[in-house]
């Protein structure tokens, strides 16, 4: 056996050594972060989901979704969620690449504008930013309490509910700025509304 015929012998068990090293190391580091994350944030390892008073899981509460009829018409009984790009699909979470001054941007705000203020009963000066645009992914589960205030007559009307009893659950469902200073109160469209249905059965 010649000096390359060695030297490549041992390149080749060098490099399955290095293989076999490295792949033990993405699977025991695989198994240990899915066990700590199982162990220590269970919810929060199995996406957040979100149940409804029957058990069965309807969402999660990190994604956004329609509450939406059959022909694509939001439902007066449910709040509604920030718009979506692409019909809060996992699959395609996108914005809609427009800059802010892109007309058909421009033309689909106020469009989208007067649709929210005519649905909820309201002055179209008084519906809030997050109502007629999206978030970057199209995906956002929250809106703003400024947007949930002005859904709370139109709710309460379609639910016969007392209007007290929607804005109560619409502050139970605030979460405030996290560690008291960093972003902005929201409120979990999701969970409001299961939170409703629980409350009307």
């Amino acid at each position: 056996m010649n000096a390359s015929t060695r030297s490549a012998g041992r390149t080749l068990w060098v490099s399955v050594r290095a293989m076999a090293v490295f792949t033990a190391i993405v699977i025991v580091y695989t198994l240990v972060v899915t066990g700590v994350g199982q162990l220590a944030l269970p919810w929060q390892a199995n996406g957040s989901p979100v149940q409804n008073a029957q058990g069965e899981t309807v969402g999660s509460a990190l994604l956004g979704q329609g509450f939406l009829d059959a022909d694509g018409a939001p439902l007066p009984e449910y709040f509604q969620s920030r718009p979506s790009a692409e019909g809060w699909t996992g699959t395609n979470s996108y914005g809609s690449n427009r800059g802010p001054e892109h007309p058909d941007l421009v033309a689909s705000i106020e469009a989208a504008r007067a649709q929210v203020a005519e649905f909820n009963g309201v002055a179209p000066e008084a519906v809030p930013v997050d109502a007629v645009t999206a978030s970057g992914s199209g995906l956002d589960p929250h809106i703003s309490p400024a947007y949930a205030a002005i859904q709370v007559a139109r709710v309460a009307e379609a639910r016969g509910l007392d209007l007290a009893q929607v804005e109560a659950l619409v502050a139970q469902h605030t979460n405030g700025r996290d560690l008291g200073f960093l972003g902005d109160p929201v409120v979990n469209v999701l969970q409001l509304n299961l939170a409703l249905d629980e409350l009307k059965g």
